[in-house]
């Protein structure tokens, strides 16, 4: 028997009839666990209706009342959170101590929109002119929508929709019909936690969905995340039609390493950054930048680390689970096919993995190639899986040279011992995220998250303050008051 994921709208279950449904996978089994309804052009409609009648309540309840919902929301999903991680294995693949981690870090973004009553504060200027004041407001644009990918079906929707949403905004959130049902878990604990009906939105579907949200008039901003050229489709399409757009596309992270780096952590953050949760993260490190003598010497090393490494089944004792889909798999193991043809060198080969799970899964085992050159398409593509390339420089400048003229630009991470050379790398690097002997960095919630290049469309990145301006204008006013007004007597707390 198969689940039936619907959508969330007006804060319960739809009851409709979808003409259209996907199928949804277990990636370990390679067996169908459900099926999700596709949004038409009416169900979408009434989706944004419920969120633009829900949108006036929601932005005048006092921000000491949306806090505590978001609080509430925070605690349900610090007490649940194994929960979402099962259900986020169960339909991407990845293992369950990354699915928990994956919450655990969305989870961050909630707890920094639980201070939206600071981070909205203004400014006041008292006597600018006799008897005037100024001072200045922030307030929410309304409707907004996150779209978001596969890879990350709870982190990447909490990237945006505590903020939206602590910020009195009403958000539909349309997530990716490959694994669907996070995004329904979260709507029934925003329900637990107390908010109103209609703030909170899921609307499951394709392309159908994507470009209905974009021109839709009540729709106000759109928060994307996805490849490349979906993202500058999202981007441009949005922004046509009058829309705020923050749009996150792909990527492809380099690693510098310097010949005085520590080689053992080197090859730790190699493996970890290069393979975890099957390569399919938008900041995995896909490519090695080894900068001679040191090539050989690394490669060997983490050679050694890959051999210990169990693929399988994401719900036992697994380093690395399977890839979402088997269009994704085959798409994948093309790319490995295509390096070996171009006269890269395949150390491992992934393909040959015997995996620890069903025969029928959807499995590619890491895999390491050595001799890649910066005109093969296992290099120039973002291929979204676990593939890890070495290239082969001489000098520094060679290196820093090799990463700025990547057309993306959304992570990259040095690693050496010598504090002039990383201020350098920092400095001159074109890239948006930046790590120092850390091979992922992606910032803590109150910082921002988003790269340069065709890594970013738009000029807002994610969460933190840039997360806050996105979801509120300003607003100024300047005001006289001639004569005082009495307000009457009450000697208590106010409560709300």
């Amino acid at each position: 028997m198969t689940n039936h994921i619907t959508h969330w709208i007006n804060g319960s279950s739809w009851t409709g009839k979808a003409d259209r449904k996907s199928d949804v996978f277990n990636p370990a089994t390679g067996l169908k666990t459900g099926e999700v309804d596709l949004a038409d052009i009416a169900t979408i409609d009434e989706a944004v209706e419920s969120a633009a009648k829900a949108f006036p309540m929601w932005r005048d309840t006092s921000l000491t009342k949306r806090s505590q919902i978001v609080f509430k929301f925070r605690e349900l999903l610090n007490n649940k959170k194994e929960e979402l991680a099962a259900i986020i294995t169960s339909e991407h693949g990845k293992v369950l101590s990354d699915a928990l981690g994956e919450v655990t870090r969305g989870q961050e973004v909630v707890e920094f929109a639980c201070g939206i009553p600071h981070l909205l504060k203004g400014g006041f200027s008292e006597g600018v002119s006799n008897g005037v004041d100024v001072y200045s407001i922030r307030q929410p644009v309304g409707v907004v929508a996150g779209i978001t990918p596969f890879n990350f079906p709870a982190m990447v929707p909490m990237w945006f929709f505590p903020v939206a949403i602590a910020a009195g905004n009403t958000f539909i959130l349309k997530p990716s019909e490959k694994d669907p049902s996070a995004a329904i878990w979260l709507a029934k604990l925003w329900k637990e936690a107390g908010l109103p009906d209609g703030v909170f939105t899921v609307l499951n579907g394709d392309k159908v969905a994507v470009d209905r949200i974009l021109e839709h008039p009540k729709v106000k901003a759109i928060s994307f995340v996805g490849s490349t050229p979906i993202a500058k489709y999202v981007y441009e399409t949005g922004t046509k039609n009058g829309k705020r757009v923050q749009a996150l596309g792909g990527a492809k992270n380099h690693m510098v390493v310097l010949p005085d780096a520590d080689l053992e952590l080197t090859a730790d953050a190699a493996i970890n950054a290069g393979f975890g949760s099957a390569g399919e993260r938008c900041m995995a490190i896909s490519v090695v930048v080894a900068v001679e003598p040191v090539a050989d010497e690394l490669i060997k090393r983490i050679v050694d680390r890959m051999g210990k490494l169990v693929t399988g089944d994401g719900t036992k004792n697994s380093d690395m689970g399977p890839l979402v889909t088997k269009q994704h798999r085959d798409k994948v193991a093309s790319y490995v096919e295509a390096g070996i043809k171009a006269g890269a060198t395949a150390v491992v080969d992934g393909r040959n993995v015997q995996a620890d799970g069903a025969k029928e899964g959807f499995w590619l085992g890491p895999t390491l190639f050595d001799n890649v050159k910066i005109n093969m398409t296992i290099y120039t593509d973002e291929i979204f899986g676990p593939v890890l390339s070495v290239v082969r420089v001489k000098t520094y400048e060679e290196a820093l040279k090799i990463v700025n003229d990547h057309p993306y630009g959304n992570g990259t991470a040095i690693f050496t011992n010598d504090g002039g050379a990383a201020r350098r790398f920092q400095n001159e690097i074109e890239v948006g995220m930046v790590g120092i002997n850390v091979p992922i960095p992606v910032p803590v919630a109150y910082y921002s998250f988003g790269g340069w290049k065709n890594s970013l469309f738009g000029d807002s990145h994610a969460h933190g303050t840039e997360g806050v301006h996105f979801y509120t204008r300003g607003k100024v006013i300047t005001s006289r008051w001639l004569d005082p007004s009495h307000g009457g007597i009450n000697l208590g707390f106010p409560q709300n």
